[in-house]
Formats: C-alpha cells, structure tokens, sequence
C-alpha cells in the first residue's frame, strides 16, 4: 500500500489523480487537519509533525509514503530522507511533490545534482506560487538553480489562499486575492516575459481557473497532481519492491484524519470529487 500524507485536505487532488491513474492500486491518505495548516508554523514543527505523519502510515502497512504537501516536502523531505529514514526505517521511502515539477522544469532528473555537460541553455522564467514557509525554504529556485541556471525563478507568497480554500470560500471571494498575488509577482518582472507558473501548494488546483483568467495570455500552469502521478508510475518502474500487483477491480482509498473525522468528510470530497469517509486517527 502507498501512502500519502498531507496537513490537510489539498493532498487529495494529488491523490484522486494517483487513483485515476491507477485505479487497481491500494492508497491510504493521512491528513493532518488537527495541526493545519502548517503554513503558519516554524519549519521545526512542520518536521515534527511530517515525521509523525509518515510514521502512521507506515504502522498501517504503507512502504512507500509521498509527501503531497508542498510545505512539508520543501521543509522537511531532505532532511528527512538523509537522516531520520535511513536510520529509523530502512528499507522504505518517501517522496515528494516538488521533485516531479522540479524535473518538469529543467528537464533533469533529480538525482543529477548540477546541469549536465550537454545541456543546451533555455532561458526561461517560472513564476511559483505558494505558501509562506514553501516560499521562504527557497526549495524550487535552489533545486532548479543547480540543474538550470538559465531558469529564473520568481516567488509570490500567498498566505490568504489555504484558508479561503479550505472554508469553501465562493470564486467570487478568493479572485480578487488571487489577481492581488499576481500582480504582485508580475511587479517583481517589471516586465520580462513570464513563461510557465506553479501552482506551488496542492490545495490551488481548486482555483487554477482563477490563475489563469489572472496571468497573461500565453503562460503555462503546471499541473502538479499530473506530473506526480506520472513521477510515481516511473519510480514504481524503477523500484517494482513498491509496486505491489494492482487488484482487478478499483479499490477505493482508506481515509485518515487527525481532526473531526465527521466534518473533514463533509469538507473533503470537494477536493477528491468523491465521497471521503474518513476515520479518526490517534495513534
């Protein structure tokens, strides 16, 4: 069984295309909702509690646990797998989502920490997207700075836009916060060429409407849940140890909460698309 965690209910848009993609496979998700959001907490917190997140899911049999959160995965994935995994867990993993947009970016793989000899220069600029501690970890202009320098990248914080999401706030409430996030990051371009964006935070794909009525005509939204979906298929290639046979039939996702179990699955399947039957988690 593969796991995935989040602080909350964004993850699950990174889940529902995992279980599009492969609708045999089994899943559990863990959401942190009792310590969400997690963009307002120091990075030492937010290791804490992303440590304390993988390890549920592997008690429940998960061997592989992917980090669906861009706020713990920038924080708390390096530091995690060079330490912490290696001596407490050996022998299981756990990714994360900013690696797949990293790769998407400059089209290098993770592991090639520097760009390769025969790379040819593509200047580019990329907008990110993202919450406060995502963008001060400085994770997507450092990892795509060593493997293309010729990417400029610009970051906007956008503190409001996890709330907004997650009290179900109407478009017409959240637009005007995200033309404001914008306009801000097109001020800092003071009028280069804006190529592509991420949408750094895997609660914004509910709002990627919003993004692209906002941005300039022409600029590229990355979709995040897709190219993990996609990171995932290959890893699964690569390491077949993870990849357990895929039953015949769909199998629906198990469903963890550290908040109201009630109330999280009357909020959460607007974020899956279908109902979320979550169960309380306390151990």
């Amino acid at each position: 069984m593969i796991g995935v965690f989040d602080s909350g209910h964004g993850g699950l848009t990174v889940l529902r295309t995992l279980v599009d993609a492969a609708p045999g496979r089994r899943f559990a998700y863990l959401g942190d909702h009792a310590a969400a959001p997690y963009g307002r907490r120091s990075d030492e917190e937010i290791y804490a509690l992303t440590v304390r997140g993988v390890e549920r899911l592997f008690a429940r049999g998960c061997g592989l646990v992917v980090l669906a959160c861009n706020t713990a995965a920038a924080v708390a994935l390096r530091r995690l797998q060079q330490t912490w995994l290696k001596e407490a867990y050996p022998g299981r993993n756990v990714l994360g989502v900013l690696v797949p947009v990293v790769e998407a970016i400059t089209r290098v793989p993770w592991m090639v920490e520097a760009p390769p000899a025969d790379r040819l220069p593509e200047p580019r600029t990329v907008g990110v997207f993202a919450t406060v501690p995502t963008v001060q970890s400085g994770s997507f202009p450092r990892e795509i700075g060593k493997r293309a320098p010729d990417v400029t990248v610009v970051q906007q914080a956008c503190p409001d836009l996890v709330p907004l999401i997650e009290e179900g706030a109407p478009d017409d409430t959240i637009r005007p916060a995200v033309r404001a996030y914008v306009e801000a990051l097109l001020r800092q371009l003071g009028g280069q060429r804006l190529d592509s964006v991420v949408l750094g935070c895997t609660h914004y794909p509910l709002v990627a409407h919003l993004f692209a009525q906002a941005l300039p005509d022409g600029v590229e939204v990355l979709s995040q849940p897709a190219l993990t979906a996609r990171s995932l298929e290959h890893y699964l290639e690569r390491h077949p140890e993870y990849a357990q046979p895929p039953e015949p039939e769909p199998v629906a996702p198990v469903f963890f909460t550290s908040g109201d179990a009630r109330r999280v699955s009357e909020l959460a399947s607007r974020f899956f698309g279908h109902p979320t039957p979550f169960r309380a988690i306390t151990d």
